[in-house]
């Protein structure tokens, strides 16, 4: 199953540098998809930005939710290093994970 993508925006990080999920367009994709937000959860966040020639090419990370105690908000810890833009991933179509075979009995020696 697929990680539900939202929006974020990756500028507006709290003090330990994860990203605050408050903006409008994370609230709409978050009321859009029917997800609560938990302790936890896996995400994939998004936000708006462009290539070289100025096409659309979102960056996107996986992030963990949590809650901020200190400003009572949701946050996402995301690895920094492993943004990646939507452009380097290969096409939906082509992400299919086929079901792996047990070994043969004869090949478990």
């Amino acid at each position: 199953m697929a990680t539900p993508r939202v929006y974020a925006d990756f500028q507006n990080l709290d003090d330990e540098n994860r990203l605050r999920l408050t903006c409008a367009g994370t609230r709409r994709d978050l009321e859009r998809q029917g997800i609560e937000l938990r302790d936890g959860m896996t995400l994939t966040f998004y936000t708006d930005d462009a290539n070289d020639e100025g096409q659309s090419d979102e960056l996107q990370a996986e992030g963990v939710v949590q809650f901020n105690e200190a400003e009572n908000c949701w946050v996402a810890a995301i690895d920094w290093h492993a943004i990646r833009h939507a452009s380097e991933q290969p096409p939906r179509s082509a992400q299919v994970s086929w079901p792996r075979r047990p070994p043969h009995p004869a090949r478990q020696r």
